[in-house]
């Protein structure tokens, strides 16, 4: 039985290293967003997908996604502002869970869908730690926090880490991860550090942005053979 792989990254600069090392797509244009096919090997389709940032855009593409391709499991690959004192620039977070910070959980825990922290896969979880140990790169464990700004203020990173002590915080992992537990696909956001989500996250974030995507690029790579 063929088994396919959704990876969808927010913005072009956290795909085109993927795009690169698989040519010659089949292109599908569904509800504005164009879903790139690639056979790996006789069993294996990978569809890759830009969605667009923050979480309306990565919630829309998603269920397209499982819509259009049922796909077996989904990574939401990228770039992200580390929150954790041990996670460095470069380093790996793959999550454990996902939730939004900038809303408050109970008009989801206790309105439809009754969740509000969407669990990862254990099985992505642990093929990515062997992947990092295998290409040498730092990975930690841990929750991915996502809302509706590029966190660049320590006092604004401060009050995220004390209310809900994530490892990382980006734009679309939630949503994603929302989407992926409404229809029960396994689901893990696996995240480059690219900036310390503080006073000096800008200028960090254009500095490493396409050294953290080129790193995400290769594990997930790597990730799709194992799979």
């Amino acid at each position: 039985m063929k088994k396919r792989i959704g990876i969808i990254g927010a913005m072009p600069s956290e795909l085109v290293d993927i795009r690169k090392a698989l040519p010659d797509s089949e292109k599908v244009e569904k509800a504005g967003f164009t879903y790139y096919i690639n056979k790996i090997e006789e069993e294996t389709e990978v569809i890759h997908v830009c969605s667009g940032i923050a979480k309306v855009n990565a919630a829309v593409c998603t269920q397209v996604l499982i819509d259009a391709f049922q796909p077996a499991a989904i990574i939401n690959a990228g770039i992200a502002g580390g929150m954790d004192k041990d996670v460095k620039v470069c380093d790996i977070v793959v999550s454990n869970e996902v939730l939004p910070h900038d809303l408050d959980l109970h008009f989801l825990n206790d309105y439809p869908p009754y969740c509000g922290v969407y669990p990862a896969s254990e099985k992505i979880i642990e093929l990515t730690k062997n992947v990092c140990s295998e290409l040498g790169m730092n990975c930690f464990v841990g929750r991915i926090v996502s809302g509706e700004a590029f966190i660049s203020d320590s006092k604004i990173k401060d009050d995220i880490k004390n209310r809900l002590n994530p490892f990382a915080v980006d734009m679309e992992s939630s949503a994603v991860g929302h989407c992926a537990y409404l229809n029960k696909v396994p689901f893990a956001s696996i995240r480059c550090i690219s900036d310390n989500a503080d006073d000096e996250g800008e200028m960090s974030f254009d500095q490493f942005e396409k050294i953290a995507a080129k790193r995400v690029a290769d594990l997930v790579l790597r990730l799709i053979e194992l799979f």
